[in-house]
């Protein structure tokens, strides 16, 4: 996925998740894989700096990037727990302004959750 032609919104629509409660939330895992990132400790410097300009705009960092237990498969069906954030769209857009400004799906991610934070 090299071309800007290749993503659209809806990629960010597919991962999006709703709670019991009508709530929408994504995993910061599954947006890793959207924003082209291949390693989580890589990922996880921008979810920090998200963190850090949530705080600084007085918002409640816990509201927007709730810490949650996630279960992967390792080999020979061995199963280990991993950090998982489960991410408010006010946390995707932050996370979308602090990733690597040269990949054309962050410029997309920006404009999606910019214009979506809006209609919120």
């Amino acid at each position: 996925m090299n071309n800007i032609e290749n993503y659209n919104e809806k990629i960010f629509e597919d991962i999006k998740h709703i709670d019991e409660e009508g709530n929408e939330y994504w995993y910061a895992r599954e947006l890793m894989v959207i924003l082209e990132y291949k390693r989580w400790d890589k990922f996880r410097n921008v979810v920090n700096d998200a963190m850090v300009a949530c705080a600084n705009s007085n918002n409640i960092i816990d509201d927007h990037f709730s810490q949650v237990g996630k279960m992967i498969n390792l080999a020979k069906g061995a199963k280990r727990k991993v950090l998982e954030y489960k991410l408010s769209r006010y946390a995707c857009y932050l996370i979308v302004l602090n990733a690597d400004p040269n990949k054309e799906v962050v410029a997309l991610g920006k404009t999606y959750f910019a214009v979506q934070t809006r209609r919120m």
